[in-house]
């Protein structure tokens, strides 16, 4: 049996995250871009159909490097830490670890996603940049507008990582202890748990993504009269009626529009991202430790 892998450094997690986050979001913008457009109230064809999927993307490369690598320090330094404050199983650990993880990095790429949902669907016009979406959004919201819906973000986010994280944690043991004889995962069949584990959350998620998609694409255009007159955030505690509104008045279909590509792009993301980070946490010299693990 090999020897198990060191939890890689702050630096290595740090650089590992970035590379891997600023990877998936390019190459699965456009499949981002469709799927939003599905969930806009305005309706696919009025969003912009297939055209200009790479618009917005300006605004995904500002955030998904520092969101990946915000996300991963904290899921790593949580995941080593937690068991030796607490007494709590395997999965407990990733869960909570990557719950805590998708918060941080939350507060980087909230506003990012703001900006990118706003272009992709022309909320400001047909043609706009991710520069005049931020200029218009703190012009009528100001900096709170880049925040709209974040407790919601986390209400999608938190689940679909309790998922995600766990799950792919659980098939790279399960493939180490069955199928590599105790060896653990090369970058390649990590990968595979990735798009495994994404794919499954993504799909059982897509309603709770619905109501996310909704919230960061109100955008109130004021009147010359009043420019920072806006609707207010809403609430975390409106996700449930917001949800059970478009249940009611769409129907449920409506809760799991974008479901294919939503699939589609985080199967494929996952194995990208997580394939990445592994390749790149485990690229050349073995990890070396800051100091000493407990006992």
């Amino acid at each position: 049996m090999t020897k198990a892998r060191q939890p890689p450094t702050f630096s290595r997690a740090l650089v590992s995250g970035a590379i891997s986050g600023l990877a998936v979001d390019f190459m699965f913008f456009p499949l981002d871009t469709v799927k939003t457009r599905i969930q806009s109230p305005q309706g696919f064809w009025k969003s912009g159909g297939f055209s200009g999927v790479y618009r917005g993307v300006g605004s995904v490369g500002m955030g998904s490097a520092p969101g990946a690598a915000a996300f991963f320090v904290t899921y790593e330094t949580l995941k080593a830490r937690l068991p030796q404050l607490f007494d709590i199983s395997p999965a407990l650990n990733h869960m909570l670890s990557a719950s805590g993880g998708e918060f941080i990095s939350c507060l980087i790429r909230v506003p990012t996603e703001i900006v990118k949902s706003r272009t992709q669907t022309a909320a400001y016009g047909a043609g706009g940049s991710s520069v005049q979406s931020a200029l218009n959004t703190f012009r009528f919201e100001g900096v709170r507008g880049f925040y709209r819906g974040f407790g919601i973000t986390i209400a999608r986010e938190i689940p679909f990582t309790s998922i995600q994280f766990p799950l792919y944690e659980s098939l790279k043991s399960l493939l180490s202890a069955h199928y590599l004889g105790g060896r653990r995962p090369n970058p390649g069949e990590a990968a595979v748990c990735g798009s495994l584990a994404g794919g499954f959350a993504a799909a059982l998620t897509t309603p709770l993504d619905v109501v996310k998609t909704r919230v960061m694409l109100e955008a109130k255009v004021a009147t010359q009269a009043t420019p920072r007159e806006a609707l207010p955030s809403p609430s975390i505690f409106s996700f449930l009626p917001r949800l059970l509104a478009i249940l009611r008045f769409e129907g449920p279909a409506a809760l799991f529009k974008g479901w294919v590509p939503r699939t589609l792009a985080i199967s494929a993301g996952g194995a990208v991202f997580l394939g990445i980070y592994d390749f790149a946490c485990n690229l050349g010299p073995e990890n070396v430790p800051s100091e000493p693990e407990a006992r």
